[in-house]
């Protein structure tokens, strides 16, 4: 890059720690403020965070390798997932914002009672805020480290302990930890919205460049057609030359989006939906989510690593295709602006994940536990826990390599406990025992998939192990333990009022529920046509028409 490209790169860093710091008086306030910006951050702007804490700069490297391994019908490992979060925009978002939490692990204590409830609460946040949320952080900064070595940055760097060019993030780190530890969730939605904006603008700009190489969208479906590589084109993978097995993609739609933990919409999103105003604000922003998410941002990606397949054949590590193509094509200042838009996908994420990684540690561990309520101990601990995170992270990157393994990795293991997380909204029955059960046996049955024995097994045929072997241990689990106290069951459905088997408690307490579940089901079926539908309807008309 040249000097006027770290000209452009500078302002944006500027320009972010400049926002971030502006809105750091609302997050010194309190805790609330800190982790839920006060409950009045607007439907938009939360939409757009929660799009730009799934748009990592890892995403469109992902997405680049996932396309060279299995063409456009790859995606699908992503794609399943808005079956999931249509879901939570029609059934739950309401049912998040209705029950007033600060974290979706205060949940826990609010649906169970008594020490299980309190263990549960405890381990899941704990498990989620470090080692998985960690690992998530770090192939986001493995990502940042392949930008790096594509475009030819910081070469001759003096020898430093591990990669000496990931020692080069360090600056972006610092900026990420001063504007998200400053200013709480306040400053992380605000800078999200603009970065989501300048890495959607990068990711155009990198697929025009490419397309213009290859002679346009017809000539590029052309050539891979004459080259033997037609079936890369396929948006579901059903034919008999498919790359993605049918195990694989039954796995992908019938059985990952309800499985992983992250089914009732997942702790990052959780956080969103409960800093909205109301009900009606939380099903706006996640609604608007889904077509940022799935219908806005897929195809850029795609189509960059369709045209990368014949631009650079052969490429040993696919994932470098991104990068690699910036460098090729991109004119000096341009570069620059697309080169922060990927520090703009990547800053946006880990400073989400790093704030809602302190949540769990202040919120759900060490208020909870230690009874501590003094706002200023409160706050200098999320301080404290924020760096910690990212420093931990930071170290847990420097050992990665694959992006795409690392991604099926951290849903591998999570996989088995979501369908209690979905149920407990809607059927009394549930207890903690169950929740327990089902991620133990979830994060075993993952780890043992990982052993040489289990080598030949698909991915999908790894997704419906851990799932359907999860609900044999902890269906029984259930049954065999005693249910929730009435108390606690009656306080809870007082308090959300959701449909579904609740008949005993609702006798109890004599409330109808807010919610028509039926109606909303059909509504679910609904949105999953138009997201998923708009989002294949697209690709069907750039790649055949």
């Amino acid at each position: 890059m040249r000097a006027l490209d770290w000209v452009v790169v500078a302002v944006y860093l500027a320009g972010t720690l400049a926002l971030g710091l502006y809105v750091a008086r609302r997050g010194a306030k309190n805790l609330a403020e800190f982790f839920v910006g006060g409950r009045a951050i607007p439907w938009w702007l939360a939409a757009t965070s929660m799009a730009a804490t799934t748009f990592n700069v890892d995403t469109p490297l992902y997405v680049a390798g996932k396309v060279a391994q299995a063409g456009v019908a790859g995606n699908w490992e992503w794609w399943s997932f808005a079956l999931a979060h249509v879901l939570m925009a029609v059934l739950l978002a309401k049912l998040w914002r209705r029950a007033g939490v600060v974290t979706d692990m205060e949940l826990t204590e609010l649906r169970y009672g008594g020490r299980p409830a309190a263990a549960l609460r405890a381990g899941r946040a704990f498990l989620l805020a470090v080692p998985i949320n960690c690992i998530g952080i770090g192939y986001g900064m493995l990502a940042m480290r392949k930008v790096v070595i594509g475009l030819g940055l910081f070469e001759g760097l003096p020898h430093l302990p591990g990669d000496a060019r990931l020692w080069a993030l360090i600056p972006i780190v610092l900026i990420v930890l001063v504007y998200t530890a400053a200013s709480g969730l306040w400053g992380v939605v605000t800078t999200d919205f603009v970065q989501y904006l300048l890495a959607m603008a990068g990711a155009v700009t990198v697929m025009l460049y490419a397309l213009h190489d290859v002679g346009g969208l017809g000539p590029m479906v052309a050539r891979l057609r004459a080259e033997g590589q037609g079936n890369r084109l396929a948006l579901v993978p059903l034919g008999k030359d498919a790359l993605v097995p049918l195990s694989t993609f039954v796995g992908y739609v019938g059985v990952q989006w309800w499985a992983f933990r992250n089914s009732d919409g997942g702790g990052m999103f959780v956080q969103r939906l409960a800093s909205t105003a109301n009900e009606r604000e939380a099903e706006k922003a996640a609604h608007a989510f889904n077509l940022l998410n799935y219908v806005v941002r897929t195809w850029p990606w795609v189509l960059v690593g369709l045209a990368a397949l014949l631009i650079l054949p052969g490429l040993k590590d696919p994932e470098l295709a991104y990068p690699l193509l910036m460098a090729r094509y991109l004119p000096v200042g341009i570069l620059g602006l697309v080169f922060a838009s990927l520090l703009a996908a990547f800053m946006s994420t880990v400073s989400t994940q790093v704030n809602w990684g302190a949540s769990y540690l202040v919120h759900d561990l060490y208020a909870r536990f230690t009874g501590t309520s003094d706002d200023r101990a409160l706050l200098r601990a999320a301080r404290w826990a924020s760096i910690g995170l990212t420093l931990l992270a930071a170290t847990v990157s420097f050992f990665m390599d694959n992006i795409g393994t690392v991604f099926r990795f951290v849903i591998l293991i999570g996989n088995g406990p979501g369908l209690v997380l979905l149920l407990r909204w809607f059927w009394w029955r549930i207890n903690a025992w169950a929740e327990i059960a089902a991620m133990g046996a979830g994060l075993v049955l993952a780890l043992l998939t990982l052993l040489p024995a289990f080598a030949s097994l698909t991915f999908g045929q790894r997704i419906l192990l851990t799932a359907f072997g999860s609900l044999a241990v902890w269906f029984p689990v259930m049954l065999l333990t005693r249910p929730e106290p009435e108390e606690v069951l009656d306080r809870f459905y007082a308090r959300t009022r959701p449909g579904g088997a609740w008949g005993p408690v609702r006798a109890r307490v004599r409330l109808e529920p807010l919610d028509h579940l039926a109606r909303d089901v059909r509504r679910w079926l609904l949105w999953v046509t138009l997201i998923l539908g708009g989002t294949l309807g697209i690709g069907w008309v750039l790649l055949t028409r």
